[in-house]
C-alpha cells in the first residue's frame, strides 16, 4: 500500500492535457490498430464491395443485352407472325376460288345432266305419244272397218 502512496505522491497534478509517455503509445496504438483493420478488414470489405459492384454492372449490361435481343426477337417474331398471317389468307382466298370454280363447274355439269335427261324424256314422252296415236288411229282405222263392215252387213 505505501507503494500506491508513493505512486501517487510522485505524480505532479496535471492540466488539461497531460504530455507524458502515454500519448505517444496511445498514437501508435491508434495507427497500428488503423493498419490492422485496413490490413484485416477494410480492403477485403473493400474488394467484396468493388466485386459486388462489379458483378452488378455486368449483370445490368447483360439485363440491357438480353432485353434488346428479347425486342429484336419479338419483332421478328412479330414480323413472321404477320408474313404467316397473310400467306394463311393467301391460301384461304385461293382454296375459296378454287371452291367456287369447282362449285360452279359442278353446278354447270348438273344443270347439263338435269338439261339433258329432260331433253331425252321430253323426246321419250313425245315418241310414246306418236307411237300411242300410231296405234290409237290403228285401232280406230280397225274398228271404224270393223262398224263399217257390220253395218254395212247388217
Amino acid at each position: 500500500m505505501t507503494w500506491l502512496l508513493l505512486a501517487e505522491a510522485g505524480v505532479p497534478e496535471g492540466g488539461l492535457f497531460d504530455l507524458d509517455a502515454t500519448l505517444p503509445l496511445m498514437a501508435v496504438q491508434v495507427v497500428l490498430l488503423t493498419f490492422l483493420l485496413n490490413a484485416l478488414f477494410f480492403r477485403p470489405v473493400g474488394k467484396v464491395v468493388e466485386d459486388r459492384e462489379g458483378f452488378i454492372s455486368t449483370s445490368r449490361a447483360d439485363a440491357k443485352q438480353k432485353l434488346a435481343q428479347v425486342e429484336r426477337l419479338e419483332a421478328d417474331l412479330a414480323e413472321q407472325l404477320k408474313g404467316a398471317r397473310q400467306a394463311v389468307q393467301s391460301v384461304i382466298v385461293d382454296a375459296e376460288q378454287e371452291v367456287d370454280g369447282l362449285y360452279r363447274e359442278a353446278l354447270a355439269q348438273a344443270e347439263a345432266e338435269a338439261n339433258r335427261t329432260k331433253e331425252e324424256s321430253r323426246r321419250g314422252i313425245e315418241a310414246e305419244r306418236e307411237s300411242a296415236r300410231a296405234q290409237l288411229k290403228g285401232k280406230v282405222d280397225q274398228l271404224s272397218t270393223t262398224i263399217i263392215d257390220r253395218l254395212l252387213a247388217a
